[in-house]
């Protein structure tokens, strides 16, 4: 086979560009080597950005969105045993919509397909070859036969655990981690949530946050030490747990019911540069996490689909490479803004092996400045609605 754009993922970031990439009149495959069903099943991340929103109303992908999604204007921050709400709509003119990620993949997979667009699931052992010179081609095998796919690029959207960043070579990358000493667990329960807008709470006990997937399906976390067995988590331990660390008002409105779904998410920071390798490019988890903390990881994927789009439609419409020559740079230079952000949420709102009493004042100190001051809920705004792409 021979397409322009090999795309390696079919969860939203490929799924994302291969979108854009039709709309621009670019050729693209999608390998993926799970099923469609098991892309679906994946229980992640829940927050849009507008600018997020925006890219799913270009491909024609944002309609159920706009119809489901909840638009929160403000978030809520509990500690001392009281809540205080942010405004950030009032700070940045800007919104965030609820609006779960396998929502998101499924519009996405529904756009795709009307389009007529070929997506190869269950493609098996998918390597990503030549990407150093100017034939790359990625091979994999399907029903036990193995096909190649002739390309001018390969664009990598297969997560952190995808075959795309380990195919490069250890010297020619650099790799930042910082792996945080607990994890969430988190559940899924039929309820309706308790409050309108998130609640992220800081307590001696740990952290906790609530927040929904729509009216009537909550969504709830609490931090847990990482070798923690989820068989010793029943739900009626989860909810005592929760409404110890959340403020009494909203302790006494929780409605409570069976999970039916629960697990624990370690928490990472992790970031691999460059993204470019000749002409292969990485895109969302393939080449950073964060911490789930600051609702950016999606997001992320969004801004570095946007970027990589532009740049072929650079290349193809006006034959120009300063798209794709910028491509790495223009794309960490947000990252690493994300991951500053999700790494200040993580470290003011959990409670740490070492931080000791002063470390728990100063977080206190902090969330205190942070609901008095007007710069400083602004700053917090700014970076929750999205930084500019």
């Amino acid at each position: 086979m021979r397409t322009k754009v090999a795309i390696i993922g079919a969860g939203p970031a490929g799924l994302l560009l291969g979108q854009l990439l039709h709309l621009y009149g670019i050729e693209n495959i999608i390998l993926e080597r799970q099923t469609g069903e098991y892309v679906l099943g994946r229980i992640r991340a829940g927050l849009l950005e507008e600018g997020t929103v925006a890219l799913l109303d270009e491909v024609g992908a944002g309609e159920r969105a706009h119809r489901e999604g909840l638009v929160h204007h403000g978030v809520e921050l509990a500690f001392g045993g009281a809540r205080h709400r942010i405004d950030m709509y009032g700070a940045t003119g800007k919104t965030v919509m609820i609006y779960g990620q396998t929502e998101v993949t499924l519009d996405l997979m529904n756009a795709r397909k009307a389009a007529g667009l070929t997506t190869v699931y269950q493609a098996a052992d998918v390597k990503p070859l030549d990407f150093d010179t100017d034939r790359p081609r990625v091979s994999y095998v399907k029903d036990g036969v193995t096909h190649e796919i002739e390309c001018d690029f390969i664009a990598g959207c297969d997560g952190f655990h995808g075959v795309s960043r380990t195919s490069v070579k250890p010297s020619a990358i650099q790799t930042f981690e910082r792996i945080y000493p607990f994890g969430w667990l988190g559940i899924l329960s039929e309820t309706p949530p308790v409050s309108p807008e998130l609640i992220y709470s800081n307590h001696a006990c740990g952290f906790a946050l609530c927040t929904m997937r729509s009216t009537r399906r909550s969504r709830y976390y609490v931090q847990c030490p990482l070798d923690d067995d989820i068989a010793q988590w029943p739900d009626e331990r989860f909810w005592d747990e929760l409404k110890r660390r959340i403020d009494q008002k909203a302790a006494d409105e929780l409605v409570t019911g069976p999970s039916i779904e629960k697990s624990i998410a370690p928490l990472r920071s992790f970031v691999a540069e460059p993204m470019r390798f000749g002409r292969m490019f990485l895109a969302g988890d393939a080449s950073h996490i964060v911490p789930p903390t600051g609702a950016k990881g999606l997001n992320l994927a969004a801004s570095d689909v946007y970027y990589l789009s532009q740049a072929f439609r650079e290349y193809y419409d006006e034959k120009s490479s300063a798209g794709i020559d910028g491509y790495s740079g223009r794309a960490l230079a947000r990252v690493w803004k994300a991951v500053r952000f999700s790494w200040w949420m993580t470290s003011m709102l959990h409670k740490f092996p070492d931080q000791g009493e002063f470390g728990a004042r100063i977080q206190l100190a902090e969330l205190e400045y942070l609901v008095s001051s007007k710069a400083a809920s602004a700053s917090l705004s700014e970076n929750y609605v999205g930084l500019p792409f």
